[in-house]
Parts: structure tokens; C-alpha cells; sequence
């Protein structure tokens, strides 16, 4: 990448500030920040790993490029997430159809199904059945997986699926060669250690606090739609994302305890297997994970040559707010500096697959 300086505006310099700066305020004008305009999107059902229906937007610009699918972090939904609009407007506009989807047990795929998260260990193969569906109705190759927070660690789980898709995937309709590769913001690495990491303070208690009533409404919204599915008594003691897991996720999937799922879902120990170029934007003063993250972060990527790991000093979590002057050195026309940077690496690895004499993305 050409740019990978990083500054905020003084006042966001701290990341706790940076990360409710933007949960609380940057979600307010963030349309008065660009000038491009939202894309036509089309509603589509897909259908995602295990026959589990998935609710997504797809558009399709004249003469695309490539295809970006993407997805959010632990809460919301397509209504409501802003920061992944954001980018369907800018990608758009340079020419990438879109396809975005609520992952498993979020917004109206909630009410397709009641199947709950998995953190991963399906959404990765959602993603590609996804990109494959897509290809179907016009998205062309190649196909881009992006996601920020925990939506980054079902990217990363994408990316990694990808690589495995000749074995399960061969009645997809897509080959190996159309998926580019992954890019993805502040990503969930091990949930174990940031949760406990989390807790430990009066600020980050207030973060888990805010995100477990999230969940726990996602729950009820569930059980609303499909009574049968979800025991009442169970959501009543879900009231943290660790009891969220043991009580209505972990027995589903078969594990024995939320720290067997969390390690077996973790992306932190899907690195090494990642073989598709993957851009990870990491902030070291991200509030919600564990500071120790970061060594075993970058000593992974330090071993994958597929991996770019950017690793900041300030940024927060999945902020990346820039100041002026950041954006002025960069040549950025917004302060939304790190889908500036995803976006960019795209292009630059596009360019460097039409310079390797593959045919298949010369569009």
C-alpha cells in the first residue's frame, strides 16, 4: 500500500474516546462526509452453508470491476449499520458491485431463521456460498470478503474457507481463482482473553454491559419469530456475551464450555492457514481487546506472506477516524481512513492479478 501513516484529530487520540466517538456521534453526519450517493440495492435470500437462509442487498454497477461481500460486527443489522453503508456507497462508486448480508441470527435473516451465530465456523463458508450466488446474478470475479469487529473474524473465516472450496464447494459454480482474497477492520482474534480483558475496568464493563443487552434483544427478537426455537427461561439468563454463548450457542454446536468454542472459533489460529492475500487494519489501542493480542497478531503475520498486517498506534475500535492533516497526506477526500485503505489495497491487488496474465478479471 502506498499510504499507511494514520493520525486522528487531537481529541480522539485515546482510543476509548476514538471507539465511543464513533459508536455514539460519527453515526449522526456521516452521510454529509461524502459525496456518493447510495446504491440501488436489490433484496436477495441467499442461501448459506447447512441450507440456512441469509436476508442481503446486492448492486450492481455498469461495467464492475470485482464484487465485495460484506458483513458487521456482533450487533445490528443492514438497517442500522452506517459504517458498512459507508463503504457500499464508496466501493460503489468505484465501480465494485456489493453484495451485503445480515450473518446468521441478525436482522431479517433472524426472521428466515432461528439459527444462531457460530462465529465463523460457518459464516465463512456463508460468505463464499454468498460470492457464488452473486456470480449468478451478475457480481463478477473477483470476489472481495470484508468485515469489521467480529464481522472481521467471519471474513477471516471466509478467506480461509476459500481455500478449501474445491473439496466442498465444487457444485458452487465458482472456482478457486475468482475469490481474491479478504480485508477486514479491527477484527475479533481471541474472545477468551478480550472478554476477560474486558471486564476488568469500569469502561469496558459499560461495553460488554451495552453489547450483552444487544444481544439479549436479538434473542427475543428471535424467539418472537420462532417461539419453538429459543427456551425464554435461557435468554432471561443470558445477561452477558459469555452467558449469551454458554446458554443458547455453545450446546447447539457441540461444544462442552465457551472456551472450547471461543478456541475453536478464534480467528487469531486461522492465520496460518490463510493462503488468499488478507488485509488486517489493527489499532493497538483498540479498548475492546486484550493489549497481548497484538505480539501474537503480528508474530502470525510475520509467518503468512498472504497476510498485510497494518498495525497502528491510535485508531481505537473500528474508528480510524483522520484528522486533516492525515487526510491531506494521504490524498483522502473523507476522514474514513480505513475503508480509504481497504478499498485501496483492493485496487493495488486487482492490479497485480490483471499483471500475473489473468484474463479471468479484465473487466
Amino acid at each position: 500500500m502506498s499510504h499507511l501513516s494514520y493520525s486522528p484529530p487531537l481529541g480522539l487520540k485515546n482510543g476509548l474516546a476514538m471507539t465511543f466517538y464513533t459508536a455514539l456521534a460519527a453515526g449522526r453526519n456521516w452521510e454529509k462526509t461524502i459525496p456518493e450517493p447510495e446504491p440501488s440495492y436489490q433484496e436477495q435470500i441467499f442461501v448459506g452453508a447447512k441450507g440456512v437462509p441469509i436476508f442481503g442487498i446486492v448492486a450492481i454497477p455498469e461495467n464492475p470491476r470485482g464484487t465485495i461481500v460484506g458483513t458487521y460486527g456482533i450487533t445490528g443489522s443492514l438497517e442500522n449499520q452506517w459504517f458498512l453503508r459507508l463503504l457500499g456507497r464508496k466501493a460503489f462508486a468505484q465501480g465494485y458491485a456489493i453484495a451485503f448480508f445480515d450473518w446468521r441470527a441478525h436482522g431479517k435473516t433472524a426472521e428466515l431463521s432461528p439459527t444462531l451465530t457460530a462465529d465463523g465456523l460457518y459464516e465463512g463458508e456463508d460468505f463464499v456460498r454468498i460470492a457464488a450466488q452473486a456470480k449468478a446474478l451478475g457480481c463478477p470475479a473477483p470476489f472481495w470478503f470484508t468485515g469489521y469487529s467480529l464481522g472481521g473474524q467471519l471474513a477471516l473465516w471466509a478467506v480461509k474457507s476459500a481455500t478449501a472450496i474445491a473439496s466442498w464447494g465444487a457444485d458452487l459454480g465458482l472456482q478457486d481463482s475468482e475469490i481474491g482474497g479478504g480485508a477486514v477492520i479491527c477484527p475479533t482474534l481471541e474472545s477468551t482473553r478480550s472478554l476477560k480483558y474486558l471486564v476488568k475496568d469500569q469502561w469496558g464493563r459499560y461495553l460488554e454491559k451495552a453489547i450483552a443487552r444487544q444481544l439479549k434483544k436479538l434473542a427475543l427478537q428471535i424467539h418472537q419469530y420462532h417461539p419453538e426455537s429459543i427456551d425464554p427461561a435461557a435468554i432471561e439468563r443470558a445477561n452477558s456475551i459469555w452467558t449469551f454463548d454458554q446458554e443458547l450457542v455453545i450446546e447447539r454446536l457441540g461444544f462442552a464450555s465457551v472456551e472450547e468454542y471461543y478456541q475453536a472459533s478464534s480467528a487469531l489460529y486461522q492465520l496460518p492457514h490463510l493462503q488468499k492475500p488478507t488485509l488486517i487494519l489493527y489499532a493497538v489501542d483498540d479498548p475492546m481487546f486484550d493489549p497481548t493480542l497484538v505480539p501474537d497478531l503480528q508474530a502470525a503475520c510475520a509467518k503468512n506472506s498472504a497476510i498485510d498486517l497494518v498495525l497502528t498506534a491510535h485508531g481505537g475500535h473500528v474508528g480510524y477516524i483522520s484528522s486533516k492533516a492525515c487526510q491531506r497526506q494521504v490524498k483522502d477526500t473523507d476522514p474514513w481512513w480505513a475503508w480509504n485503505r481497504v478499498l485501496e489495497w483492493i485496487a493495488q491487488r486487482h492490479c497485480q492479478m490483471q499483471a500475473e496474465h489473468q484474463p479471468l478479471y479484465r473487466h
